[in-house]
């Protein structure tokens, strides 16, 4: 069987707090878009656990992958039986993307359909928060207000069905951990009954992303990306996350858009 966990970009996020745990409170609006991964899990013939990738290479011992946490997770719980994994990564590590938390929850999901476990979406939330911040996100894997450290979420009224959305990510990541080591808690929420009614040329008066600065003042490049994107014509342009990725919302792609970038460019679609 084979999914294709999307990423999701963050539209607007304010850091509130740090709690006695050692994360941070936040508020972000989160929306999946069509960029994806390629994930394949079949039954284990052997009876051993099987593990591959490919396309962008994946660092770290393959232990410590999210899928197979996830699945490791899922198996505990319900004696599920060894399977093979396979993994082709398209969606960039460090660059407030989401694709790690993504595969997690996606091999969940796949793993409920595959061993008609029954589960529901709020059982699989609950494991996926397990796994990380943002892994419930990808469970409905819909637009969302995100609380807490990330795993709260509620309907968000919002879509960008009507926008078309490019990434560009300079050649270097960033950990989730450094960047946060460069913020300070802002003890601000987002405005959220202005901007569910506010066109998206607007949001640049509306949502601040608190990584912004701190992380264009470490790595300017980052600022004349998103400087770039406005100067073709983005109505609203922004770092996602944590970064190092930054996006820009177009009614209409310019001309020569990925010629402009270079191998700066990643991506360009719709949200899901």
């Amino acid at each position: 069987m084979i999914v294709f966990p999307n990423a999701k970009i963050n539209v607007g996020l304010r850091i509130l707090n740090r709690r006695d745990d050692g994360y941070h409170n936040i508020e972000s609006i989160m929306v999946p878009v069509k960029l994806a991964d390629a994930l394949e899990l079949t039954p284990s013939a052997d009876g051993k656990f099987g593990f591959t990738s490919s396309g962008i290479e994946i660092e770290g011992d393959p232990g410590d992958n999210l899928c197979v946490k996830a699945f490791r997770l899922m198996q505990s719980r319900y004696q599920l039986p060894e399977v093979k994994i396979h993994l082709h990564k398209v969606i960039p590590a460090g660059a407030g993307l989401g694709g790690g938390s993504s595969d997690a929850a996606f091999t969940l999901r796949l793993l409920n359909r595959m061993f008609s476990l029954r589960l529901c979406n709020q059982e699989l939330g609950s494991m996926a928060a397990e796994l990380g911040s943002d892994c419930t996100f990808f469970i409905e894997n819909r637009p969302a207000l995100a609380g807490g450290r990330g795993e709260l979420l509620s309907h968000a009224d919002f879509s960008l069905h009507d926008y078309q959305i490019a990434i560009v990510k300079p050649h270097f990541p960033i950990s989730t951990a450094e960047a946060y080591s460069l913020v300070k808690p802002s003890g601000i929420g987002l405005p959220l009954p202005e901007i569910q009614g506010a066109d998206p040329e607007k949001w640049k008066d509306l949502l601040i992303n608190d990584f912004e600065l701190p992380v264009i003042e470490k790595w300017p490049e980052i600022g004349d990306l998103k400087q770039q994107f406005m100067g073709m014509g983005a109505v609203y342009a922004s770092l996602s996350g944590s970064g190092s990725a930054v996006f820009g919302l177009f009614r209409s792609f310019p001309h020569a858009l990925k010629e402009a970038f270079g191998d700066r460019f990643l991506w360009t679609g719709s949200a899901v």
